[in-house]
């Protein structure tokens, strides 16, 4: 089952992306504007599938296209709670929470990401869902938010990982539960290609 995802994602990407110089991948027609929920839905499908037999009772992920994904894989987790990191203070957020900096790549700058204590603490076994992966600055946010509230880094999901970009390996190496369904290995903006990782 997880095969025919990784090949549906991929012929999307393909048919859909658009690759534009700077090392950037649109691929706004179906995962970070406008959605296509029953590919998400298959996605969280394929995470189950990886993940069955790990301990998770909680999803976090950051805003805001992480989100989207996220809702629709936790019902393939029993409906668990899913929680998402804020990029910037808000008056809704009391002040006891957890705080990290994180690089965005797309946005080349730095911004805080931040989750209430209320919603993450040493009982939790997270899985971190996202939509991109390239440098791994907002997953390193993410996980740091994980230790500082004790939590249990159970696995990482992700739609798209930049291979080439170097963060999926560095994260492989740190010992995490890495699953990104499509690695780009390779892309190039004078002909639009794109290439993917072989498993």
């Amino acid at each position: 089952m997880k095969g025919i995802i990784v090949q549906e994602l991929e012929e999307r990407i393909q048919k859909e992306g658009i690759v534009k110089p700077g090392n950037v991948l649109k691929v706004d027609a179906f995962l970070n504007h406008q959605c296509d929920c029953a590919l998400f839905d298959a996605m969280g499908a394929a995470w189950a599938q990886h993940f069955q037999n790990t301990q998770i009772n909680k999803i976090l992920t950051i805003e805001s296209s992480g989100i989207g994904i996220a809702c629709v894989a936790a019902r393939h987790f029993g409906n668990i709670p899913v929680v998402f990191a804020k990029k910037a203070q808000s008056i809704n957020l009391d002040g006891d929470q957890y705080v990290s900096t994180v690089f965005s790549f797309t946005k080349q700058r730095e911004f805080p990401v931040i989750v209430s204590r209320k919603y993450l603490s040493a009982n939790d076994h997270v899985l971190i869902l996202d939509d991109f992966l390239a440098n791994g600055k907002a997953l390193q946010g993410l996980i740091d938010i994980c230790n500082h509230a004790g939590a249990t880094v159970a696995g990482i999901g992700i739609a798209i990982e930049k291979g080439f970009q170097g963060g999926g390996d560095a994260l492989r190496e740190a010992g995490y539960d890495l699953d990104s369904l499509a690695i780009v290995d390779a892309m190039d903006p004078s002909d639009g290609s794109i290439t993917f990782r072989q498993a």
